[in-house]
């Protein structure tokens, strides 16, 4: 930890004034919290989190599709994260249907091929997960297997985040998962500092610290700081798959409106994996009624202990919003790791 000593040390001596940046990355929050990071950074500088989280960012209207395909008879497979959000009607956990837990797509379709009931599996996730939906969908899986579509797009939320000015950023942390599979081309539009990041605590205080010289010398540009993962190009072979079967749609997020071309949708030719095409599923927008905060911490506005909920009423055991449910949201994390935030 000498190189991030060192790091650590040069920030101190660059940062002259408040500096926010945000991550869009559960993995990125989890490392930062486990190593304390926050606590060895200048006060000025702060990280916030943004909507890094794809269990966390699936709104209520799709776990209450879920539920319902629940209803309908469905076997549903999902990840383990998923179990525990709450819906407008309770949880997969606590609906008493038929709800399994997987740990990925081929899974799902081992399930269908020995049974005649219908499976959905419940496709969460980011640019990372998708390409592997895809993959499988192309493998033609049996009659009786559909997914429920509820992957997200990283770069539209960005630019809806940067629209709103809500959090004051100078500059972002880009996710270094997505970024292997997509490049980070995608991400020079933004008139903002930005740097692709890993996980080892010193990946990030690299990056912090190349976002501080951007701001400081008033740049604006994307840099890489995790080459050993990352090209400008990303996965090509893994770009094609997913645009061979998914394309873009506008889509709610938790805590944000309907941003457009932030989702993938099944094209036309695919459609007999749609569940929702397959069982009439509508999702269906839900006002939020709790004092939970999820939606200002998916925003970078709040912080998990700015919630009166949290490590209270809201705790793992206990959840009353995603953040508190899956292993990359930001309560769940300042929860497991709150003695080392600094």
């Amino acid at each position: 930890m000498a190189f991030g000593t060192e790091i650590a040390q040069k920030l101190k001596e660059l940062v002259d004034r408040p500096y926010t940046f945000m991550h869009i990355c559960g993995t990125h929050e989890a490392a930062i919290s486990r190593a304390g990071l926050r606590s060895v950074l200048p006060k000025n500088l702060k990280i916030v989190m943004g909507p890094g989280c794809p269990v966390c960012i699936t709104p209520q209207g799709e776990i209450d599709a879920a539920l319902e395909l629940v209803e309908k008879g469905c076997i549903v497979a999902t990840y383990g994260d998923l179990l525990r959000v709450p819906g407008s009607r309770g949880s997969l956990e606590s609906c008493g249907g038929d709800v399994r837990v997987v740990q990925g797509i081929h899974k799902a379709v081992e399930i269908a091929k020995e049974t005649e009931k219908e499976v959905v599996f419940i496709s969460v996730g980011f640019e990372t997960t998708a390409p592997t939906v895809a993959a499988t969908i192309l493998t033609q899986p049996p009659e009786n297997f559909s997914i429920l579509s509820c992957h997200r797009l990283v770069p539209p939320a960005m630019k809806w985040l940067l629209s709103q000015g809500e959090a004051r950023l100078d500059g972002f942390l880009l996710p270094g998962h997505v970024c292997t599979v997509m490049g980070y081309w995608e991400y020079e539009v933004f008139p903002v500092p930005q740097v692709v990041a890993g996980f080892e605590p010193e990946d990030i205080l690299l990056g912090l610290l190349m976002l501080v010289e951007q701001v400081r010398s008033g740049s604006a540009r994307v840099e890489n700081a995790y080459p050993r993962a990352v090209t400008r190009e990303g996965n090509k072979k893994a770009q094609a798959l997913m645009w061979e079967v998914f394309s873009p749609s506008d889509v709610e997020w938790r805590g944000f409106p309907v941003i457009p071309h932030s989702g993938l949708s099944l094209k036309k030719e695919f459609e007999q994996y749609d569940a929702q095409k397959k069982f009439n599923i509508v999702f269906t927008h839900t006002a939020k009624h709790s004092a939970c905060i999820c939606d200002k911490v998916l925003r970078g506005i709040a912080e998990p202990t700015d919630c009166r909920l949290f490590g209270k009423v809201c705790t793992p055991r206990t959840p009353v919003g995603p953040c508190m449910v899956s292993h990359e949201g930001a309560c769940k994390i300042w929860h497991m790791y709150r003695v080392k935030q600094g």
